[in-house]
Parts: C-alpha cells; structure tokens; sequence
C-alpha cells in the first residue's frame, strides 16, 4: 500500500512538472510558431501561453527587431572584364513569422545567395569607372531587388550598402598613378593661372600709375596756367587802375616826365639790363603823354584842349 501511494505522488509530481512545463512567456520582440500535431497551430505573440503536452511544440522563435547580415567579399567581373571583390551589408526585419518559419530553409543563407547573384548582374552592366562611383545606384538596385524577392519569405529588406569595392593590385596601382598625375596636373594650373593673374594685376598696376601721373601733371599744368593767366589779369588790372588814377589825378607834362625818370632809373638796376636813352628826354615824356591821352574818355579830350 505504501509503495503504491509513493509511485502516486511521484506521478503526480511528474504531471505537474509536465503542465508547469507547457507555459510559455512570450517577450516583446519575438513570435513563437506552434505546431500541433506536426501542423500549424498558431503564432503567439506577447503573453503568457498554454503549450499541451506532447500535442503542442514550439517549432521556431522568430525576432522581429531589424537585423544586420555583413556579407562575405564577393567576385564579381564589370561589363570591362575586370575582376573585383564587392562585400555588402544588408538590414532586414521579418514582417510574417510564418511565412519566415515556413518560407525558405535558413533564410539568411538564402537573402546572402541572392544578394551575391543579385550583385553580379548589376556590375555585369557596369564599367570599371562606373561600378567605383555608382554605389548609391548599385545599393538602390539591390535593395529593389532583395525587397521584391524576399517578400515571400515574410521578409522586408530596408536597406543594402555596398561596404567595399576592392579592384586587382594592378588596377589600384594604375588609379593612384592616374590620380597623381591629376593632381600635379591641377597643381600646375593652379601656379599658372597665380602667376598669369600676378602679371595681370602687376600690369593693370604699372598702367594705373601711368594714368594716374599723367592725371597729376595735367592738373598741374592747369593749375598752373590758371595762376599765370591770374597773375596777369591781376597786373593788368593794376596797369589800368594805376592809369585810371594818373587821368583822375590830371598829371601834367612835367609829372609824366619824372614817371619816365623814375621808370628810366628802375630798368637801369638790373645788373644784366642794357638800356638806350633817347638823345631827348622830352620826346619820352611826350610820348607818356600821349598814352595817357589815349585812355582819357572823348569829353575829358575835349576839355582838356578847351583849356589849353
């Protein structure tokens, strides 16, 4: 009796542990398939979950965060028959954990098999220069490609970046060669175009100058000119003022023979001057006379003869 009672409660222990066993706690980021009886059951998401024993199995976890798969350099050959190894990165996120549970057998290796296909058709179309400097289209291409197959798989690819593009050993060689003589050749333009733009600006210089001294020298010829033509209508106007008061002060004969002494005795005081006096003193003043005469207004003439 007793040992029946002991393989009861060991029994009941072992059931218990059985049904304890069957619950399932399912997380925020994972879906779980169920198979029952080795079909389909169902997709259990966030919760806690009965699993009948023996009935029921979990038969896949799937992750739905978004995923990173950095593929292994691939050789591809370019429209040009250049051999290169291209590795890629790709980022998917299962969006249908069935169809990913029961899509493909291992869907990575698959998503690596297409994509390494996928990128040689895509640099078979490509030349050498254009597979180095296409990569946005070559990642665009993929993706299209990747996205579009995958979708069967319950899979949404989001993004394909080409990490690497690595040409033969000659044909680096050759592109630094290439990108050398670039540079040396722009270094090149850039000195002459410094020193054509040095003699430019030397010579817009040396004319500016030239312009700018012969702006100088006419200014100071006018200036001048304009003081000369100033400094004689300012005599002038003395000579006529100086006459104008000889006529208002009404000088005689006798007063303009001592002006011509007086003029006479001026001139002889330069040292260099050489002066010839007339034999008659008289016919001088006489002359000085009839100058100031002429300036005198007719009236005045007449005046001056009625006195006589």
């Amino acid at each position: 009796m007793e040992t029946l009672l002991i393989v009861l409660a060991v029994l009941l222990v072992i059931a218990a542990l059985i049904l304890v066993s069957g619950f399932r706690v399912v997380n925020q980021t994972n879906k779980y398939i169920v198979q029952r009886l080795g079909a389909y059951h169902a997709t259990w998401g966030v919760g806690i979950h009965f699993l009948i024993p023996f009935i029921d199995r979990v038969v896949a976890i799937v992750n739905l965060k978004e995923q990173v798969k950095d593929f292994d350099p691939q050789a591809v050959i370019t429209k040009d028959n250049v051999t290169m190894q291209i590795d890629t990165i790709v980022f998917y996120q299962v969006t249908d954990p069935k169809l990913y549970a029961y899509g493909v057998d291992n869907p990575v290796n698959a998503i690596e098999a297409l994509s390494a296909t996928t990128l040689r058709n895509i640099i078979g179309e490509l030349d050498l220069d254009a597979t180095l400097t296409s990569r946005d289209i070559i990642n665009t291409k993929m993706r299209d490609t990747l996205d579009e197959a995958t979708d069967k798989w319950g899979i949404k690819v989001n993004r394909v970046e080409v990490k690497n593009i690595m040409p033969p050993k000659d044909i680096r060689e050759s592109m630094e060669k290439q990108m050398r003589a670039e540079r040396e050749k722009r270094q090149t333009i850039l000195i002459a175009e410094g020193e054509k733009r040095a003699k430019i600006l030397e010579a817009e210089g040396h004319s500016e100058s030239v312009i700018l001294r012969a702006e100088a020298e006419k200014r100071q010829v006018i200036l001048q000119a304009e003081a000369e033509a100033e400094q004689i209508e300012k005599l002038k106007r003395a000579e006529a003022l100086g006459i104008q008061l000889i006529k208002e002060a009404g000088a005689d004969e006798a007063v303009l023979k001592i002006k011509a002494f007086e003029a006479l005795a001026k001139l002889a005081e330069g040292q260099s001057t050489k002066i010839v006096v007339p034999s008659n003193l008289a016919e001088l003043a006489g002359v000085v006379t009839a100058l100031a005469d002429t300036a005198l207004p007719g009236n005045e003439k007449a005046a001056k003869k009625k006195a006589e």
